[in-house]
């Protein structure tokens, strides 16, 4: 059975947890400060969302980062290497306090962030729905709602694209950094589009 981890507790965090949790599938969830930090996430999640140390979360097959852009490097070191892991970035590299999209240098965070975790399977997904939505429940009436997923590993994405799934969204496979482009990435069109899928 695949092994859930949600890395950070912030916004987006708590919003995969809800989600998690509404779906009946099983995750853990960490951050810098330690499972007793938690404690208002698993009063609420805690019978399928199960606060953790880091580094035990970060053993999962799937783990998802739900921090700051600029924590990720400092959170990379974490291991030395994260050889068949499916690393899922839902980070937005945001210049504060100005929020505009940062300056890469003409690169897609994507492949700065893939470059950080060596060994590991990449794929953007959760970043484009503000918090509020991506907590809120995705099936509706007239559909579900569309979350946007792209990566280099059509495995990984597979993988991603079925917990999208499995959490009641409609995964929409963007295909590689180079055929998605910037699409998913903060400032460009698919940011903040909230969509159904009949």
């Amino acid at each position: 059975m695949t092994k859930y981890a949600i890395i950070g507790s912030g916004a987006i965090g708590s919003a995969l947890a809800e989600r998690f949790h509404a779906a009946g599938v099983d995750a853990v969830i960490a951050n810098t400060r330690g499972p007793a930090s938690l404690q208002a996430i698993t009063d609420k999640f805690g019978s399928t969302v199960k606060a953790v140390e880091l580094e035990h979360a970060l053993q999962s097959d799937v783990v998802i980062l739900a921090v700051p852009y600029d924590a990720l490097p400092e959170l990379a070191k974490r291991k030395s290497a994260w050889d068949g892991r499916t690393i899922v970035d839902a980070t937005n590299a945001i210049d504060f306090p100005a929020f505009k999209p940062r300056d890469l240098g003409g690169r897609l965070s994507s492949e700065i962030v893939a470059e950080l975790f060596p060994g590991a399977q990449l794929v953007k997904a959760f970043n484009t729905l503000p918090a509020a939505v991506l907590a809120a429940d995705p099936v509706k009436q007239s559909g579900r709602r569309v979350l946007f997923l792209s990566g280099n590993s059509p495995e990984a994405s597979e993988k991603v694209a079925d917990l999208i799934a499995r959490l009641g969204f409609a995964p929409s496979d963007l295909g590689s950094f180079k055929a998605s482009g910037s699409l998913q990435h903060f400032g460009q069109p698919l940011v903040a589009l909230n969509l159904l899928k009949d």
